[in-house]
């Protein structure tokens, strides 16, 4: 079931009361057009599709971004599940509950581009196109061929730089009480010098505003970066999330992503299936869709010609 709620400016507040949660999601653009089911990551929110969603919208697409799990003004997981298979279950109850569209297209970014990697490498994916922004499948990421040793270990000291919070995250307790303190860094980090991060660092941190969704949110790193198998009724989604997908995948990243080193990217399409594709934009950091909509929008639609 989706209730709406209507909003006099900006996106449509909808709620989709989904079998395992009740998620709430942002709705641009027709009722009736083509599904774009866009999932967030972290550190982010769905105010993070806000630039590049309009743009979708007004080319006839009914662009739907959820709160995923543990985001609120959806809460925190009542299996307490945070794998990737349990993320990927969301999406599928979600495209179910908005009518089952046979056309839809998955767009992630980040977890969501994790996740939507993921979708392609399963058999039951209802989508039939699959867009991941900023993240490779975790099976195509690799050093590039002819690196060297050296090149090699100076690639790995660099990433491990990047990476230093899925380290801590990895700690008990102290991770979600410093969250509100993290997360501006990793915007000022993760994007290029001098872009004003403030109204994404608040949108952000008002979707985590406690310690249950703060928890939640370090839990995508704690169960997915130990290989936890997730409860059992994610278990067989859980398979896909390491795997390269079988289904076209559309890539897009930044070249200056201070989140993931883009040399890791470099190799990509040699993992990925025939008919993907992979765009690279230059100057841009880990949040394209918002710092560079028009560039990715027009990549997403120049890949959806014809499918």
């Amino acid at each position: 079931m989706v209730e709406a709620v209507c909003s006099p400016a900006g996106p449509r507040e909808i709620v989709l009361d989904l079998p395992e949660l009740t998620m709430t999601a942002l709705e641009w653009g027709p009722p009736d057009g083509r599904l774009a089911l866009c999932a967030h990551g972290f550190p982010d929110s769905a105010h993070g599709w806000r630039s590049m969603a309009p743009l979708l919208a007004a080319k006839g697409f009914r662009v739907v971004a959820p709160f995923m799990r543990g985001y609120a003004p959806t809460g925190p997981a009542p299996d307490g599940d945070y794998t990737i298979g349990a993320l990927m279950s969301d999406l599928i109850a979600a495209h179910r509950a908005l009518g089952s569209p046979p056309d839809a297209v998955l767009i992630g970014h980040d977890w969501g581009g994790w996740t939507t990697g993921s979708m392609a490498g399963y058999d039951g994916s209802p989508f039939t196109a699959h867009i991941s922004l900023a993240l490779a499948p975790v099976g195509a990421i690799s050093p590039p061929r002819g690196l060297g040793l050296r090149g090699a270990a100076r690639l790995a000291r660099r990433q491990l730089r990047n990476s230093w919070y899925i380290v801590f995250f990895q700690t008990p307790w102290l991770p979600q009480r410093l969250l509100p303190r993290v997360i501006p860094r990793l915007w000022r980090d993760w994007e290029p010098p001098g872009t004003d991060v403030a109204q994404d660092v608040a949108a952000t941190l008002a979707a985590l505003p406690d310690t249950a969704h703060r928890t939640a949110a370090v839990s995508y790193y704690r169960h997915n970066m130990q290989a936890r198998r997730g409860t059992r009724r994610h278990r067989a989604l859980n398979r896909s999330r390491y795997r390269s997908p079988h289904l076209p995948l559309l890539l897009v990243h930044g070249d200056s992503d201070g989140a993931l080193d883009a040399a890791l990217h470099a190799d990509a399409m040699a993992a990925l299936p025939a008919g993907s594709r992979a765009v690279v934009i230059a100057g841009a950091g880990h949040f394209i869709q918002l710092e560079r909509p028009q560039e990715v929008c027009d990549a997403i639609l120049g890949y959806l010609e014809g499918r």
